[in-house]
């Protein structure tokens, strides 16, 4: 069983940056994939990155490549995004997800989920 907890959400101005952060719960989180998805208004949730258990792989959505980066510590069993060059369509809540599988996109695992908010 692992137990997700994100912060580091809030309110900026599109070109703005945030980083989110999202504590595990568990002993085996280096076992997991830890991920990021998104759910604006009226949308249906996305992906948004993936890291593999030793960090050693990474993957973004075509929308987000170039401005945000996932990583992970796993010394300190957390999961971070930096999310840089924000812009008001990346408006949205953010759950941290993590699974055994980097490719699925239905994790076993979800957080509570964080507001980002990017103002025009």
């Amino acid at each position: 069983q692992v137990q997700l907890v994100e912060s580091g959400g809030g309110l900026v101005q599109a070109g703005g940056s945030l980083r989110l952060s999202c504590a595990a719960s568990g002993r085996t989180f280096n076992s997991y994939a830890m991920g990021w998805f998104r759910q604006a208004p009226g949308k249906e949730r996305e992906f948004v990155a993936v890291i593999s258990w030793s960090g050693g792989g990474t993957y973004y959505a075509d929308s987000v490549k170039g401005r945000f980066t996932i990583s992970r510590d796993n010394a300190k069993n957390t999961v971070y995004l930096q999310m840089n060059s924000l812009k008001p369509e990346d408006t949205a809540v953010y759950y941290c997800t993590a699974d055994l599988s980097t490719a699925t996109m239905r994790p076993a695992y979800w957080g509570q989920g964080t507001q980002v908010t990017v103002s025009s």
